[in-house]
C-alpha cells in the first residue's frame, strides 16, 4: 500500500491548486486519499465546492503558515439530485 497523493500548491493562487490537486486524483480508485498544501484564502472555498462537484469528501486542518486539505476520492455521501461527473 502506498501513501497520499501529496500537491504542494503553496505559493500558487486560485485557481491553481483546485487544478493541481484534480490533476493529482484524476482517476485514482475510490477510498484513495490525497494531500493538498494551500497558502491561498480563496482554498479554503474552492478546494470544498470542487469536492463537492466531484463527490469526493474533503476536510482542512490549518498548519504552519498554510491549511492541509485531505481529499477522500469518491468517498461523498450521495446527494438526492443523483449522478454526478467524476471526471476530475
Amino acid at each position: 500500500m502506498s501513501g497520499p497523493e501529496v500537491v504542494d500548491a503553496r505559493g500558487q493562487r486560485c485557481p491553481v491548486p483546485v487544478v493541481m490537486v484534480a490533476r493529482a486524483v484524476r482517476g485514482l480508485p475510490d477510498g484513495t486519499v490525497g494531500l493538498l498544501y494551500a497558502d491561498d484564502p480563496a482554498a479554503a472555498v474552492d478546494v470544498p465546492a470542487w469536492a463537492r462537484m466531484r463527490g469526493h469528501a474533503v476536510t482542512a486542518a490549518p498548519a504552519d503558515g498554510h491549511t492541509v486539505y485531505t481529499v477522500r476520492v469518491g468517498e461523498a455521501e450521495e446527494d438526492a439530485g443523483g449522478g454526478r461527473d467524476r471526471s476530475t
